[in-house]
């Protein structure tokens, strides 16, 4: 499904939170991807990922791809000229792959080297970030958002790829806090945010309530998506269970909790639709 991000108007997604929240996650989670990556073997790196028919190092070649394009959009967002390239015919589903086919010449070394320096380059242009900065319009899946946005999506992005690679291989991942509440958070909230460009719009508030650790917050969903960090109230509509699992469900990595009220179901559409998953 081609996405059709929003470019004009009123900023698609909002979360509560610090400017600068993103940045430590950020880097905390590409360096420890890359030292488990600099420990693989050539038969891990050619192993089954949970991508698809993607190997390891199909997914390490997306992120090396991914991390250029986010490094553009800050760069250029930064500079006052937001990018709008994933408005010009981008299907998630589609895309990707022809873009990772195109590095297949490149070594598993090779790969790791770039990975490497494409996570740098991007750590480096967002700690040198002001407070003001962090609210700059750059580009996103969603379209325009601020670049501390940009960067909560590059964390779950990258967290989730990271276990794509890790569980297969039966390498264990870690749990801080602070990545899984964003993640929690992003993955919530970008799944209604591509459904209201892609006309799978479900309005309403929605709940959040995890453990391992403690994550609550809630969902406003209308004409934008925004997340405010407090305890959903006892009528809203309540997704609940283990942080790391409801991460995974909401990534399209596994099931949806059996508890899950039939009003969440519903609002997950747009991730769904935006890779043409059932």
């Amino acid at each position: 499904m081609i996405l059709k991000p929003r470019y004009e108007g009123p900023t698609i997604l909002s979360v509560d939170g610090q400017p600068d929240d993103q940045l430590e996650p950020l880097a905390r989670q590409r360096r420890r991807m890359q030292a488990m990556l600099s420990d693989l073997t050539d038969e891990q790196w050619r192993s089954a990922s949970r991508c698809g028919e993607w190997t390891v190092r199909d997914v390490v070649a997306h992120l090396v791809g991914v991390n250029s394009f986010w490094h553009g959009s800050v760069v250029a967002g930064l500079a006052g000229t937001p990018t709008r390239i994933l408005g010009g015919g981008f299907d998630p589903a589609t895309t990707p792959p022809l873009l990772v086919d195109q590095m297949k010449s490149l070594t598993a070394h090779g790969l790791l080297e770039q990975f490497d320096s494409t996570n740098e380059a991007l750590i480096s242009v967002v700690a040198g970030l002001s407070e003001q900065d962090w609210s700059t319009a750059a580009e996103s899946p969603a379209g325009h958002v601020p670049i501390r946005l940009l960067a909560q999506h590059a964390l779950w992005d990258c967290w989730v790829h990271e276990r794509d690679v890790a569980v297969p291989l039966g390498i264990a991942t870690a749990a801080e806090p602070d990545e899984l509440r964003s993640c929690l958070q992003y993955a919530s909230a970008v799944s209604p945010a591509l459904g209201i460009g892609l006309g799978r719009h479900c309005t309403g508030t929605f709940g959040v309530e995890a453990t391992d650790p403690d994550i609550r917050f809630v969902l406003d969903v209308g004409e934008s998506v925004s997340v405010r960090d407090e305890a959903p109230s006892t009528t809203v509509p309540c997704l609940r269970g283990d942080a790391a699992a409801l991460i995974e469900a909401l990534s399209l990595r596994a099931a949806m909790p059996a508890t899950t009220p039939v009003e969440w179901t519903q609002l997950l559409a747009g991730l769904s639709t935006a890779f043409d998953a059932v």
